[in-house]
């Protein structure tokens, strides 16, 4: 049944994402709304909706772990992995309101949670401050659009479909892409246990991999449609979703509001700074994400995981594993960044090739 279930929901993120991704592009160009405002609210929230879900329940159980492991996985997860695939399909055109408004919004709310987080919790009230965040972001996001600042956008799928069908199109591929996840979720969370992996690490990994899945879906279909702002743009507005509205929800329902691990407060979220802070002068430099970027991203999210595993079940290999990646990987791949982010302020950008 486990498998069963499995098959089914892979089936309804496939059948979610092209219906989400269509009836949203349609309804941008109806309405004259940029692909990337569509993709930084109605998308990213629509297919940041299972971490809502999950991340709520699990705080109101008293399963901490899993309701910030799974934001703070998830963040982690929609960088390295979703961009890293999509640019793999395709090398991603990023706006420049990603660049110059956007990501360091993004890297600004990171930075903050860890802040928040620092002795140990994220109480109720600052889950409410999180929250308020949300609505004064959105709200940005919507007044920058019909004063007509934000960037116009490329592609024209399912803009010549009837208006109805837009809209039955984008309630139908959220409805499924919940489903298909949440069945998803289920399946690989009970294997999991089965295998004596803890709450922090299944909320890192497999129920933040699981309940990231409509974002997988949604970005790898937008980047094969040629609808590139969407799938960046769902990348980061599913992260700053996360954290205000996800993270602060949790704290501001629970009571007593979200522990945080040290675990967590010393490793995870400074890593998902990092990933944040990594975007951009990855997307500053050309204001392109090239194939070898995406594969990048992509080899970071597998040692990540792969040092979590490794540590869960304290391997011997584990400490080695970590030095190596603090003392090698990251300095050289930060020295990169660093070298084409000061090759494009000298106004002399690095060839890049797809």
């Amino acid at each position: 049944m486990t498998l069963v279930l499995f098959v089914l929901g892979l089936g309804l993120l496939v059948a979610g994402a092209e219906a989400l991704v269509r009836g949203s592009a349609g309804l941008a160009g109806r309405f004259g709304i940029p692909p990337l405002v569509v993709g930084l609210t109605v998308v990213a929230f629509g297919t940041s909706s299972p971490e809502l879900a999950v991340s709520v329940a699990a705080a109101l159980k008293g399963q901490a772990d899993i309701a910030l492991g799974n934001v703070v996985g998830s963040n982690i997860f929609n960088v390295l992995f979703i961009l890293g695939v999509s640019a793999l399909i395709t090398p991603l055109v990023v706006a420049r309101q990603l660049v110059r408004l956007d990501v360091p919004v993004m890297i600004g709310v990171s930075v903050l949670t860890l802040l928040l987080a620092w002795n140990g919790r994220v109480s109720r009230l600052e889950g409410g401050l999180l929250l308020v965040g949300i609505v004064l972001y959105t709200a940005w996001l919507v007044r920058l659009a019909r004063a007509g600042r934000a960037e116009p956008g490329e592609g024209t799928v399912g803009r010549g479909d009837p208006l109805v069908l837009q809209l039955v199109l984008v309630v139908a591929g959220l409805v499924l892409l919940v489903l298909g996840s949440r069945w998803l979720v289920g399946g690989a969370v009970a294997i999991a246990k089965l295998l004596g992996l803890s709450e922090l690490i299944i909320g890192l990994t497999v129920v933040a991999a699981g309940t990231s899945l409509p974002e997988v879906a949604s970005s790898v279909v937008a980047a094969i449609r040629g609808q590139r702002d969407i799938a960046v743009g769902n990348v980061v507005g599913s992260n700053i979703f996360n954290l205000l509205c996800v993270l602060g929800a949790s704290a501001a329902i629970a009571p007593g509001g979200v522990p945080v691990a040290a675990p967590a407060l010393g490793f995870d979220v400074p890593v998902m700074i990092a990933v944040a802070l990594a975007c951009l002068p990855i997307l500053f430099t050309g204001h392109l994400i090239a194939r070898w970027e995406g594969g990048l991203f992509l080899a970071y999210y597998v040692a990540y995981t792969l040092f979590l595993v490794l540590d869960a079940q304290q391997h011997d290999a584990a400490p080695l594993f970590g030095s190596f990646m603090l003392a090698f990987a990251l300095p050289l791949t930060a020295v990169t960044l660093l070298v084409l982010a000061a090759r494009a302020l000298r106004g002399r950008p690095a060839a890049r090739k797809a």
